[in-house]
This record gives C-alpha cells, structure tokens and sequence, in this order.
C-alpha cells in the first residue's frame, strides 16, 4: 500500500426524487489497499460503487477513480477497473478457457497477452484438466475464484468486489482471500463489500454505511477500540441498529 490515492469521493450524493440513497460521501483509498465498504442491507453501497464504476450519475459531489473524473471520463475509468459481481461475474454456458478469451478481448489484451495471461492464469489456480470444461459445471468456489481472476486479468489499478464470497465456505472463502492479498502486493487496489465481519478483518481500513452516510472509517483494531469492541459485529450492530432503511 502506497500514500498514491487513486479512489477520491467529495459529498458524493445520490439523489432518486425525494429519496437520498447517499448523503455527501466523502473518503480516499489508496493504492494497493484493501478497502472494505460495509454496511446493512439499504444502506447505499450498492448506490456508491455504482457512481464510482461510472454505471450511475451522481447527483452532486466529486469523485475520481484513478486519476478520472467520474463525470467526464467514465470510458477511462472502466479501463482501469475490474468488476466482480456475486451475482453476474461469467458466462456459465462458456467453458473456462472461452471465459478467459472472451473478457481478455474486452480488456483489449494482445493475443500474446492474451495467451500468456491464460496460461498462467489456469496454471495458477490448477484449472488444467477444467479448461475446456463449461463454467457451470464447476463447483462454486471455483467459479468464484476463476471470476476473480478474470477480472484483474488486464492488471486494473482496481477491482470492485460486490459481495464476492457470497454463499462459498469458509475454507473457500480464507483461499479466495489468498488471492485478494495476491493482487493487493501486486499494486492492485481492492474495494470490497461484504456481509462477513471475519472478511472485514482481513482489510487495511473499512468504513461502514447506514441510512446513505458513512458512521466510521478506520482500521479495524482502532474500530474495535474506538467502540470498546471486541469484534467487529459489536462495532457494526453498535452503529446499525438505528438504521432506518430495509433495502437497497
């Protein structure tokens, strides 16, 4: 992790009628850090990656991903990014190798690139005897663990996680966290949501959301001491239980 920052929201604010999904945002990120954006269900997470992927317009404030302005230079910004959905992240009716090749072409690697990255990549997660195998015949944590890997196969300066261990076990979980860490020593900024509070534990610095503010940021020992917690859980149901909202 450098002082370089390369995530930078100014009271970014979302807007939908009379509804304030989120209310003057403002942190940085830093470069090779591993950032955890929490918070409960309605919370505006959601909201906030979304505006800084360049996916959602804000409705005033500032913000810059790597150096690029959200407003004016979203093209930019989604060449410098990588984005992993729990939701959406491959083509289940694609094999692993098809997979590889199709988000390797979006990213705009070199078929030189393109074919060292792959090879190196099913090297590395031992997908060999997989590789011609559809995606949706591998296990979960698998699939978890190969869309993460396509999605900094361009080397992006960050990868947007949303929920990405959702539904895996923990041993998978503790693996794909191995890779986190991987792509985080290679400069890789990581922004991460999650629901795991052991997750939260893993990242240099977390800030935790309710009703569309951000209620803390730092470290999590300091959390933990700063609300005379012994975990994480206790620091965010301290700062949750009065949220308002249900859903995002």
């Amino acid at each position: 992790m450098t002082s370089e920052v390369v995530i930078k929201a100014d009271k970014l604010t979302k807007r939908f009628g009379d509804f304030i999904a989120t209310n003057e945002i403002t942190f940085e990120v830093y470069a090779g850090e591993i950032f955890g954006f929490l918070g409960a269900n309605g919370a505006g997470k959601t909201t906030v990656m979304k505006m800084l992927c360049g996916l959602l317009k804000p409705s005033s404030g500032k913000a810059t991903i790597a150096g690029y302005d959200i407003y004016k230079q979203t093209e930019s910004i989604k060449k410098n990014i990588g984005y992993m959905s729990q939701k959406f992240s491959l083509y289940e009716d694609l094999t692993v190798i098809e997979n590889i090749k199709f988000f390797g072409g979006i990213y705009g690697l070199t078929d030189k690139q393109l074919k060292e990255k792959s090879d190196e990549l099913i090297e590395t997660l031992r997908l060999k005897s997989e590789a011609k195998k559809l995606v949706a015949s591998l296990p979960l944590g698998w699939k978890q663990k190969l869309a993460f890997s396509v999605a900094i196969l361009h080397e992006p300066k960050i990868v947007f996680l949303d929920e990405p261990t959702g539904g895996v076990d923990p041993i998978t979980r503790r693996q794909f966290w191995d890779l986190i860490y991987s792509a985080a020593d290679r400069g890789i900024t990581i922004f991460v949501t999650t629901h795991y509070m052991d997750e939260a534990e893993y990242c240099n610095r977390i800030s935790i959301m309710v009703d569309g503010e951000i209620k803390a940021l730092d470290t999590p020992t300091n959390l933990k001491q700063q609300y005379s917690a012994t975990s994480l859980d206790e620091v965010f149901y301290e700062l949750a239980r009065g949220a308002k909202r249900k859903s995002d």
